[in-house]
């Protein structure tokens, strides 16, 4: 053999090796499904809860642990509350006078209207002076024409009469004085009961914020992390727990513009966890973007086009979320299936393994 030849027979033959070997991966590898399917990588996500104390104050108790499953309604944590029982005492106190107010209101209503009939009662009797005073003085007018009175007497008489009248008037003033009285007597009532009502809110407002110091889960889930811890002071709106909701999970991934374009709502995808590559779970499309969330500054070609990239999200069945409730974690990694051909049956791959709601 030319010693030249065999100086390069071991690079010919790692060549040769290099060859069948890329051959055989090629043969053998898995290269997907096929194109009437599209894949994009992503993790779990859950929908998380802040639980947040309505007013600034001091952490009394937490109840939970991170990790643990609560229920909707269930008491997770407590505020102090002293400064706002104090506040209620006194609200509560001002009720108290703002109803004794109201009672002597009406107890002023009740004499003013006493003294209304009370007027009534002396302007009948002025009418009825009046009256007695005219006839008297009529009398006295034809005993004067006949000469059998004395102008005097007349005179006397007359005077009664105007007396009569003016006294009469004055008592009618009178009479509209107390009705006044009456009208303002009612309007210290209504006065005093709108300060009652008031008060009566104030009551009830901090009866709400007591109720709001006891911390409760707004529904079903898991708590993540315990933001606060007791002693400490939050401000209003600060967080004291995280939970995450593990009957609403689902996968964000992202797909080209010529792959988002076909995708529907509704499209049965596959979730293939990378902690959990054995089995499939099964989900579909609930949410898919308008909008590119990433473009390149400038798109001129179709090779441009195809880094158009549409968030796509894929939502797990509530039901089979919650038969597996235990084994639900958030932020694993995987790969999201999406068939974009109905017709087109789900290879072999994608077929087994599937967790289904009504099997453990």
């Amino acid at each position: 053999m030319n010693p030249k030849l065999a100086k390069f027979l071991p690079l010919l033959a790692v060549a040769a090796l290099a060859g069948a070997g890329y051959f055989a991966w090629s043969r053998l590898h898995d290269t997907g499904p096929g194109p009437g399917f599209v894949s994009g990588n992503g993790r779990l996500e859950g929908t998380e809860i802040d639980v947040a104390a309505k007013l600034g104050g001091r952490v009394e108790d937490i109840l939970v642990n991170e990790g643990d499953f609560v229920k909707a309604g269930q008491p997770l944590a407590s505020m102090q509350i002293q400064s706002l029982q104090a506040q209620r005492d006194e609200a509560e106190a001002r009720v108290q006078q703002a109803v004794q107010s109201v009672a002597s209101a009406q107890a002023q209503v009740a004499l003013r209207e006493s003294d209304v009939q009370a007027v009534v009662a002396q302007v009948a009797q002025r009418e009825a002076e009046l009256d007695a005073a005219r006839r008297k003085l009529a009398r006295s007018e034809e005993l004067s024409h006949d000469g059998a009175s004395s102008g005097q007497e007349l005179d006397d008489d007359r005077a009664r009469m105007r007396g009569a009248q003016a006294a009469l008037v004055a008592t009618q003033a009178q009479v509209r004085s107390a009705q006044a009285a009456v009208t303002a007597a009612k309007a210290q009532v209504t006065a005093t009961q709108a300060s009652a009502s008031a008060a009566q809110a104030s009551v009830d407002r901090i009866d709400v914020d007591l109720a709001d110091s006891i911390l409760k889960s707004p529904r079903d889930g898991r708590v993540q992390y315990r933001i606060a811890q007791p002693g400490e002071v939050v401000g209003a709106g600060g967080k004291v727990l995280n939970l995450v909701d593990l009957t609403d999970v689902s996968m964000t991934f992202f797909l080209p513009e010529t792959a988002a374009g076909r995708v529907a709502l509704g499209s049965e995808v596959r979730l293939v966890l990378d902690a959990a590559s054995q089995y499939v779970i099964p989900a579909k499309v609930s949410f898919v973007a308008s909008i590119a969330q990433f473009t390149p500054k400038t798109v001129e070609t179709a090779t441009e086009r195809q880094k158009l990239m549409f968030k796509v999200k894929a939502r797990i069945d509530p039901v089979l979320l919650r038969r597996h409730l235990q084994q639900v974690k958030t932020g694993l990694p995987g790969v999201a299936w999406v068939r974009l051909d109905p017709q087109q049956p789900w290879p072999a791959t994608l077929d087994k393994n599937v967790v289904e709601a009504n099997h453990p």
